[in-house]
């Protein structure tokens, strides 16, 4: 199964029923990928959903997150360093080497230089190319 690491700019625009990115959050809830998270990743989800929408949503979300099987809780032992431009989502990277992750799925241009990178090697898609790679496995 496909396994990604989800940056919260993309949760967050997935889980509107008005927004065009829902099918992001769908496709979680229909177990299409697997979500990789840490308890970083989980606290920081937290904060930007209570501040873009409530507390009350931000406890469903990460509720129904948490009982569903498949997320995958990862412990993050070692810290990469590898964002400089944004060293708050270097627990994105570091939560996919320890996952063996396929992707981080973001919007964010900081997370291109990955593309330079080839140890560990973490490839940034943005949400267009997942959603190409979703329909690709869905139809085979």
């Amino acid at each position: 199964m496909l396994r990604i690491v989800l940056d919260t700019n993309v949760l967050v625009a997935s889980i509107s029923r008005k927004s065009p990115f829902r099918w992001i959050w769908q496709s979680f809830l229909q177990d299409k990928y697997e979500l990789c998270v840490t308890t970083d990743i989980l606290v920081e989800y937290a904060e930007i959903i209570e501040r873009y929408f409530s507390p009350t949503d931000a406890e469903q979300v990460l509720a129904k997150m948490m009982m569903h099987k498949n997320i995958v809780q990862i412990v993050r032992y070692f810290e990469w360093d590898v964002l400089h431009n944004d060293p708050d989502d270097n627990k994105f990277f570091d939560c996919a080497v320890a996952a063996n992750a396929d992707y981080i799925v973001s919007e964010d241009k900081h997370f291109d230089i990955l593309k330079q990178r080839s140890f560990p090697a973490v490839a940034a898609i943005k949400t267009t190319e997942f959603k190409r790679i979703l329909d690709t496995i869905s139809k085979s």
